[in-house]
């Protein structure tokens, strides 16, 4: 019986590290890009049956600001990938998955972003699941609107929660010099009490 007690929590860490394992969380791409820098575009598709075998190809595509249709933009599959927009020649490299067919994270990474790559992109996985008897087909896209600027530029939460400190910081300083105000008259009116109060015995002592 004691043997037993102490072999279930063992197995529920086992069961807990296997769920672990291999984890993948779906985040939302970046969309603010810096002209003249680099840029992560991200697109990550979980797979939601971590036991079944399965292999994926991952395609981007591109509309830009003033387009009306989507072009091909980058293809990746079987760890090999191709860019196919020339405005992206050696601007573009593969930040995804790696040394694996199984791919869950599809994101690019765009070297020294310029101002016409400011568009549409269009994320598209193309996954094969592959059960025993049968293989099942899934695809899941995903779209990201980047806009490129001269700089980054701060969201507005941001810039009212540094207001904010800034005022805090102000009051806490206002209120530290009011304190300081009150404790020295404080201090005074006491200390020019005790000043007639001893002025008062010596008087009342030389009286006859």
């Amino acid at each position: 019986m004691s043997a037993g007690r102490h072999l279930l929590p063992l197995a529920l860490l086992a069961l807990q590290a296997s769920l672990c394992h291999g984890a993948c969380v779906e985040v939302d791409s970046d969309t603010e890009a810096v002209a003249n820098e680099g840029f992560k575009l991200g697109c990550i598709s979980c797979k939601m049956r971590g036991e079944v075998p399965a292999t994926a190809s991952v395609k981007w595509y591109f509309k830009a600001s003033d387009e009306t249709e989507f072009s091909e933009l980058y293809i990746y599959e079987n760890k090999y990938g191709d860019i196919i927009d020339p405005r992206f020649h050696e601007r573009l490299d593969w930040n995804g998955s790696k040394k694996t067919t199984d791919l869950q994270d599809g994101s690019i990474f765009i070297l020294n972003v310029t101002y016409n790559d400011t568009g549409t992109y269009r994320c598209v996985f193309n996954r094969v699941l592959s059960y025993v008897n049968y293989e099942f087909e899934t695809k899941t896209n995903k779209t990201i609107v980047m806009n490129v600027v001269p700089r980054l530029t701060r969201g507005m939460a941001s810039i009212l929660s540094e207001v904010m400190m800034y005022v805090s910081i102000i009051g806490l300083q206002l209120w530290l010099v009011v304190e300081m105000i009150y404790c020295y008259r404080k201090i005074s009116a006491a200390g020019e009490e005790a000043l007639r109060e001893s002025a008062s015995r010596k008087n009342s002592r030389r009286l006859p």
